[in-house]
């Protein structure tokens, strides 16, 4: 897939030129391919072409493309991306490696009673609504600290950061405003005595401002896989 490949190349330089106008090192940054809606034959081409981690939105979606890349499993991170309902949780707590979309305690507490004992903690990061807008989800960044202790303290999961999805904004300036919230949000937390480090911010139209703002993880679909088709 010649396309797949030239995409995901021009996202490496994509983040690469924002690292170097913010004086980082561009491996600091790791590219979440966002792979819901697109086969596993997408992912598996994308292996072959160097990508490691993976996100999905949809459970049972991911569960079918992750049980039938079982082959590449030891080679390959899942992260569920999007939002998680309590009926959910079990099959996320099995099979996934991080969880970016917590805005709740009770599904922290699903996850870290369904995980597994055989395998590594789950990395999970608290999704901030660093925007405020009404239809998006994600505790109020004046609720974080309180929820995020009370997250940091359940077994079985690992707190590593903070995820927002703001709303578009035009120019990278605009951009920047939201992501530099969840930074400086982030920046509390830690000085409150959490340990985080990861800052997952930033998609296919706005990774540029996440970078230049401190993303630790950028999260790309349509640039690397072409645009979704969700009528099937």
């Amino acid at each position: 897939m010649p396309d797949l490949i030239h995409n995901l190349d021009a996202v490496h330089q994509r983040i690469a030129l924002a690292a170097q106008v913010a004086g980082r090192d561009p491996r600091s940054v790791t590219l979440l391919a966002v792979s819901k809606t697109f086969p596993a034959e997408d992912v598996r081409a994308a292996h072959a072409a160097g990508q490691r981690a993976f996100g999905e939105n949809y459970v049972q979606e991911a569960i079918t493309k992750i049980e039938s890349l079982a082959d590449l499993r030891a080679d390959l991170e899942w992260h569920f991306i999007g939002p998680l309902q309590s009926n959910k949780t079990k099959p996320v707590a099995q099979h996934f490696d991080w969880v970016h979309s917590i805005d709740r305690l009770k599904i922290a507490e699903r996850l870290s009673e369904q995980r597994p004992d055989g395998l590594a903690p789950l990395n999970v990061c608290l999704q901030v609504n660093a925007s405020g807008e009404a239809s998006k989800s994600g505790v109020a960044p004046a609720e974080a600290l309180e929820l995020a202790r009370a997250i940091a303290a359940l077994p079985r999961l690992r707190l590593r950061g903070l995820m927002s999805i703001p709303e578009p904004a035009g120019s990278v300036e605009e951009q920047r405003a939201p992501h530099r919230l969840l930074r400086e949000l982030f920046e509390q937390l830690r000085a409150d005595g959490l340990e985080l480090d990861t800052l997952s911010m930033g998609m296919s139209g706005d990774l540029e401002a996440a970078v230049i703002e401190g993303a630790t993880i950028v999260r790309v679909g349509t640039a690397i896989f072409g645009a979704r088709d969700y009528s099937n």
